[in-house]
């Protein structure tokens, strides 16, 4: 008789010596294929500005900010995974020597918050795409009737795992032709000669573009609380270096680029909806349908790492339950964004900066600790029973590098975001570790002298 079987899954436990095989190529596809994506696409528009928002951009500047922007979030995205990887467990299970067991719960809480919220974006973008295809063919609601479609193809690729994903669907098939697609694109855009200085939002100077660079760099940012479930599968630091640092760098320069590209044409054009202004570029839907096709791996990372999450939470619990039903909870939440029309624009705009105001300041500690505190010299024991239950010192430097983070970008100061919140985080977490690491040394002397 036949039966599918599931492919085993790892939990929060350690990925074997003998399963650390995804080597610098496998990394550049997967990370460049999670750089590409509808959603980086409409966060491009908003460079140039749609619907009332985004910040005002020419081309040529929004060129400039997609490639500083990219390099430097890939870099830090890169940096994230580097401790996790090397130790072979999750980002969540990783943060444990840092936060402490009990202060990782807190940043697991979050980070299921932002996944959901980004698997909700991408089931809602999707079934927009997948509307914008078939002409809205049942009016308004065709958008919310490919929900649970994608829904259903997302969950079956986050109970698949990670490995299969990478070598049977994107290396196999999508990644190539999503490749292909964009090229098309790019030079079917190259040739409408898209006007470079041309404004078509307000724009504050010198403020606008440093916002701008904040809103390109939280994108990759916002993959790091999840990348060592992915990268713990590397087959060395290395490869894990490399191979998401050029895969993410490109693929998220090229789509805010393309996405900025979009913009103008449609505002050429008369046609606000940058889906449909791929259609007039003259390459018919196969470009949309390819991207819309791989966008299934950008919704299945969401999901499967809030099953991977919640597992720092229940170790002991299987992802099968939380696969399905945050998967559930997504699609409601797209069909609820759909219903108040918030799916690209304002909604999405405070959800890329809120993410970057929790996690840019985060991954500062995070950095800190892996390379100047501890310099990776965690024992294995510290991911596990082993970790205390608090460090006081790593948030006492988070929320200070978070505060900052949202006071810079609700009063608009022109001084950026993300390199101010993530430096004094950061450097206050330098400070205050040695502080802590004093008080701890003192506490155990004195204990010891005790008769």
């Amino acid at each position: 008789m036949f039966r599918v079987r599931r492919p085993p899954e790892w939990g929060v436990e350690p990925v074997p010596q003998g399963l650390r095989v995804l080597r610098t190529f496998d990394l550049f596809v997967l990370w460049s294929s999670l750089g590409i994506g509808l959603l980086v696409l409409a966060a491009g528009t908003l460079l140039i500005g749609v619907g009332g928002f985004g910040f005002g951009l020419t081309l040529a500047e929004s060129a400039v900010v997609a490639l500083f922007g990219s390099v430097l979030g890939s870099l830090m995205l890169a940096a994230a995974a580097h401790h996790g990887s090397r130790a072979g467990v999750p980002t969540m299970v990783s943060l444990r020597p840092i936060l402490g067991r009990r202060g990782s719960y807190v940043a697991t809480a979050l980070n299921v918050f932002q996944l959901l919220g980004w698997a909700a974006f991408e089931l809602l973008v999707m079934g927009i795409a997948a509307a914008t295809l078939v002409g809205d063919v049942f009016g308004r609601s065709t958008a919310t009737l490919f929900i649970p479609i994608f829904g259903a193809v997302v969950a079956a690729l986050a109970l698949g795992g990670p490995l299969a994903v990478i070598r049977a669907w994107l290396e196999r098939f999508a990644i190539w032709l999503v490749y292909a697609s964009t090229a098309a694109i790019g030079v079917a855009l190259i040739l409408k000669g898209p006007d470079l200085n041309a404004r078509y939002a307000p724009f504050t100077g010198f403020s606008s573009l440093l916002l701008g660079l904040d809103f390109v760099i939280a994108m990759p940012v916002s993959w790091w609380p999840l990348i060592s479930d992915y990268n713990r599968f590397a087959r060395s630091s290395r490869d894990s270096l490399i191979g998401t640092t050029a895969g993410y760098t490109i693929a998220n320069t090229v789509f805010y680029l393309l996405g900025a590209g979009l913009m103008v044409i449609g505002f050429a054009f008369g046609q606000p909806n940058f889906l449909a202004v791929i259609g007039l570029l003259g390459l018919g839907a196969f470009p949309l349908l390819i991207i819309l096709v791989d966008e299934t791996d950008n919704a299945f990372a969401n999901v499967y790492s809030t099953a991977v999450s919640i597992q720092n939470l229940a170790p002991k619990r299987r992802q099968l339950t939380f696969i399905v039903g945050s998967t559930v909870i997504a699609m409601v939440g797209a069909a609820f964004l759909w219903s108040r029309g918030e799916g690209i624009g304002g909604g999405y705009e405070v959800f890329l900066f809120l993410i970057g105001g929790l996690f840019v300041p985060l991954l500062g500690v995070v950095i800190a600790d892996s390379f100047v505190v501890r310099r990776g010299t965690y024992a294995a024991s510290e991911f596990f029973d082993g970790a205390r239950p608090w460090r006081w010192s790593a948030f006492a430097s988070w929320i200070p590098g978070a505060a900052l983070y949202f006071v810079i970008v609700v009063f608009a100061l022109p001084i950026g975001a993300t390199l101010p919140s993530f430096a004094l985080a950061a450097g206050l977490h330098v400070v205050l570790s040695r502080v802590e690491s004093g008080l701890t040394r003192s506490t155990t002397a004195a204990a010891g002298g005790d008769p």
